[in-house]
């Protein structure tokens, strides 16, 4: 065991000064506040556990930005879709790993040590299966241990292009499976993420509209234990489908007729009515929000308030990743809630109390739940995932009451000076260990596919 000390860090009953922290193949095995530095080694900062990134498609890093000129018509969600739809019309698994690798990275020097990777790019370009089904699953795996981030695989089940299982287009033929090949990709999945120490498998039906119901049935039943995510009610034109097509809301009809519960995590849940955001609630499963990436593709905005009130848990993910910041999506949370109801610090429970704290501690629990880890928290049993904020920046000067407000709403990503993830310093005055070169590999690979 060796042993890190830090001058302040953030602890489940809150700050705390002097804190000397031993770690043991990567997990917290011992925690002392108020003490002395010892044989420790000092780590200049205050300690905040990572935070948990409960919602990402890595690949789409790539094309961040790429998106962002007017179509003919209004532009929504689905076209949107469109230009992912030519991005992956070229794209390699050595690309996906490069920029999987890439985002991984950003992920890390913007304050996450673990991804739930919703991964539900399986084929080869024409839609082949590669001759290991878990080729791709390979792919995020090799990228989570080259930049050191904690993972939870969550293989992804497509098998239709809409509602009342349509046929899907021939731009979607890199996602289908069905329910026997599937069970072949998750067995496979769960022995590729063996080989990494700080790594859970899920699965993650993809939405209701690209899954029939038995198909729910079926592969929810491969995965007795851990996690399950799913997208839901994410725009309203899918509602207004699943309406027609099941005599439901698509929130309202998981809850009716699965058992939704703690190892769920329900992605979006953008357009929910009163009734079901109280009933998700209820169900003690976690909301996944993705709050810059739901405005970039013009969703809408999460029912928080309601979902607070009703004692709720959430997470935070990047999802698209057009913009990989941990602050930003706190923020971006809690601005939303102020623009909708004209009000502010709306996501807080208590007169006085801190938003950012809120924010960040609430995301912390959400998170960790979500992707089924032992993470989120500064004690005993967890891994040793720290993120490091820079004690001598200004904006930290009014004190620790104020410290997660400056990083929320002020300083941002500025305050990272160092992270820590499964015990290791992989970022280190802002910058991951492996920046010049995982850099210039997605350089490369951005350059050569915009020549293609």
């Amino acid at each position: 065991m060796r042993e890190l000390f830090f001058d302040y860090a953030l602890m489940p009953s809150g700050w705390a000064r002097d804190v000397r922290i031993g770690v043991a193949d990567g997990m917290i095995a011992s925690v002392a506040r108020d003490t002395t530095r010892g044989n420790a080694q000092p780590i200049s900062g205050i300690a905040i556990p990572g935070l948990p990134n409960v919602h990402c498609h890595a690949f789409q890093r790539g094309m961040a930005g790429l998106a962002e000129r007017r179509g003919p018509q209004r532009d929504s969600f689905w076209t949107w879709r469109e230009a992912m739809y030519r991005f992956l019309a070229v794209t390699t698994p050595e690309d996906v790993q490069a920029i999987a690798a890439f985002a991984y990275m950003e992920m890390l020097e913007a304050g996450f040590t673990c991804v739930g990777e919703f991964h539900y790019l399986h084929h080869d370009i024409d839609g082949r299966p590669f001759s290991d089904l878990g080729e791709m699953a390979t792919r995020m795996a090799a990228a989570a241990k080259h930049t050191g981030i904690g993972l939870t695989l969550l293989p992804s089940f497509y098998a239709h292009g809409g509602f009342g299982a349509a046929l899907p287009a021939k731009e979607q033929r890199r996602f289908l499976t069905d329910p026997e090949k599937f069970s072949r990709l998750l067995e496979r999945t769960r022995a590729i993420v063996k080989e990494l120490p700080h790594a859970r498998v899920g699965l993650a039906p993809h939405s209701l509209r690209a899954v029939t119901p038995q198909e729910l049935v079926d592969v929810v039943a491969l995965q007795p234990e851990g996690p399950i995510h799913i997208h839901v009610a994410e725009q309203a034109r899918e509602v207004d489908e699943c309406i027609k097509s099941l005599g439901a809301r698509p929130v309202e009809w998981l809850l009716d007729n699965f058992p939704v519960d703690r190892r769920w995590c329900l992605i979006h849940c953008t357009h929910m009515t009163a009734d079901e955001t109280k009933s998700l609630a209820a169900s003690g499963a976690a909301a996944g929000l993705c709050p810059t990436t739901e405005a970039n593709l013009g969703d809408g905005i999460f029912n928080g308030s309601t979902y607070l009130e009703a004692g709720g848990v959430w997470g935070v993910g990047s999802d698209s990743n057009i913009q990989i910041d941990v602050p930003a999506e706190l923020r971006q949370l809690e601005y939303g809630q102020r623009l909708l109801h004209q009000s502010r610090n709306v996501l807080t429970r208590e007169e006085g109390e801190s938003t950012g704290y809120r924010l960040y501690t609430t995301a912390l629990a959400g998170g960790a739940q979500a992707l089924d880890q032992q993470i989120g928290a500064i004690e005993p049993g967890r891994w040793a995932d720290l993120v490091v904020l820079d004690a001598d920046h200004p904006d930290l000067a009014s004190g620790p009451e104020h410290w997660l407000d400056a990083y929320v709403f002020v300083t941002g990503t500025r305050l990272i000076r160092s992270v820590i993830a499964a015990g290791e310093i992989v970022v280190e005055n802002g910058r991951h260990r492996q920046h010049a070169s995982i850099s210039a590999a997605y350089r490369a690979t951005i350059a050569r596919l915009a020549d293609g």
